[in-house]
Order: structure tokens, then sequence, then C-alpha cells
């Protein structure tokens, strides 16, 4: 994929505020190695599956799912068909939510009832080559876009915001390093995001080690900021895997 210049995060940053007023048509892009989005999709219901949490909001979380450990047991699940069968193309890195965090990371806004307005199959589809399923879409609008903005439409053009500002480490070529650990992935974030920091990433492994998620924190102001101590992730030292997807 082409690369950005090392300053490219700093001033995406700077630049977020402006961009989330005007929001802009901003096409869909995505970490994707191919993916061609739909006209429109049906939009699935979602059922509420904890409390409403009014709260102010201190800072953001931007979580991107690792696809090719996610689909490891998914490839012929029809629920996950979009991102995992191969049909609709090879997916890296795509957006699980975008979650606003309350003061302290002790807790957090969401389902917040009173602007959950619910959004088009064709909103919807623009978010497919970065949350390639409809019902992850839906559901992170509900229960976490719902308590940061007051349309579908703008929280998923923040979360493609967010996703275009970024550059990708090869996390393929990371695969084969011997030795690998949580540490070292942040390294590789680093070195392909040079505003980032190590206590600004949290990298989550699953109970065998192998990466699941990169967990990014934002400030208020939406530039990188440290993670609170709950969200950091594996330590440094934490051995790490990544599937490639065969």
């Amino acid at each position: 994929m082409p690369r950005r210049r090392p300053d490219m995060a700093l001033r995406a940053g700077r630049a977020l505020a402006f961009a989330l007023t005007a929001l802009a048509p901003a096409i869909a892009s995505a970490q994707s190695y191919q993916c061609t989005a739909p006209g429109s999709v049906s939009v699935p219901s979602i059922a509420r599956d904890g409390p409403s949490r009014s709260m102010p909001t201190a800072g953001y979380v931007l979580a991107l799912s690792w696809s090719p450990e996610f689909c490891r047991t998914r490839k012929s699940s029809p629920r996950h068909a979009r991102q995992c069968s191969g049909r609709e193309g090879s997916f890296g890195l795509i957006v699980h939510g975008l979650w606003p965090q309350g003061a302290g990371g002790r807790s957090w806004p969401q389902w917040c009832a009173a602007r959950r307005a619910r959004p088009t199959g064709a909103q919807l589809a623009r978010q497919m080559c970065v949350q390639p399923s409809a019902s992850l879409a839906m559901r992170q609008w509900a229960k976490h876009g719902s308590c940061l903005t007051d349309t579908p439409d703008r929280y998923f053009r923040i979360t493609r915001i967010l996703h275009r500002s970024l550059d990708w480490p090869d996390l393929d070529r990371l695969s084969r390093e011997d030795g690998l650990t949580a540490g070292r992935i942040r390294e590789a974030w680093i070195e392909a995001n040079r505003n980032w920091r190590r206590e600004m990433i949290a990298v989550k492994l699953n109970e065998r080690g192998w990466l699941e998620e990169i967990r990014l924190c934002y400030g208020r102001d939406w530039m990188p900021t440290a993670c609170g101590r709950s969200a950091r992730g594996a330590a440094d030292d934490a051995p790490a895997k990544i599937w490639r997807g065969f």
C-alpha cells in the first residue's frame, strides 16, 4: 500500500476537529487487501445488551480488529461471509468500533437511546470496506455511536476519517519475526505512525497469545493520548503471534 509522510498522523489529528464539523462526503476506504463496497445492505435489528449510560466523554478508543485471526474459525459462517469467506476480498485490520470513554476509564457511555436514529442501507453499505458486517456497524452505532454523535451517518464518517489518517504496519511480515512480543507490535505501529507512543497503543492478545486487536487512544481533541491503565492490553514483554490467514 502507498506510504504517507511521517507527519501525516499529526496533521490529520489537528485537522480532525474541523473535518468532524464539515464532514465533506468521503469515500469509504479500508485497510483491506481488496474490497468493493455494495450499493446498499439490509439494515439489521439490534437488541440492547446492557443498561443505558450517559456521562461526559473524556476521550475515545478506536478498536482495530485483525481479520485473519477473527476469521480463523468463521470462514464458513454465513453471518460473517463478507469479512471471512474471501468472496468479497481479503481484509486486514478493520474497525471493530469507535468508543467514547468516561473519565478515569472505569466506565463509558453506551446505548444513548434518545439519539439512536436508524441508519439507512446506503449508509451501512459505505462502511463495508471498513466494518465488513452490517450487524457489526449497526451495533457499534447503537451502543457507542449514539453517545458520540447525533446521527449514524456522522458517526460512520468519523470512523472513516480516523481510519484514513493511519498508516498500516506490515503485519504479515511482522508475523515471521522470531521472538515476537506485544511490545514489538507497538514498535511496528510507531514506525508506521510517528506521532504515536507506546502508552497510546493497546495490543489485545487472546488466551493463546494470538493478536486480536490494536486499540488506539485519543483525547477529546482527537489527538493521540495515553490509554487508561485498564485499557493498555498486553505488556510489552508478552509473547505474541500473528495469524496470516493460511
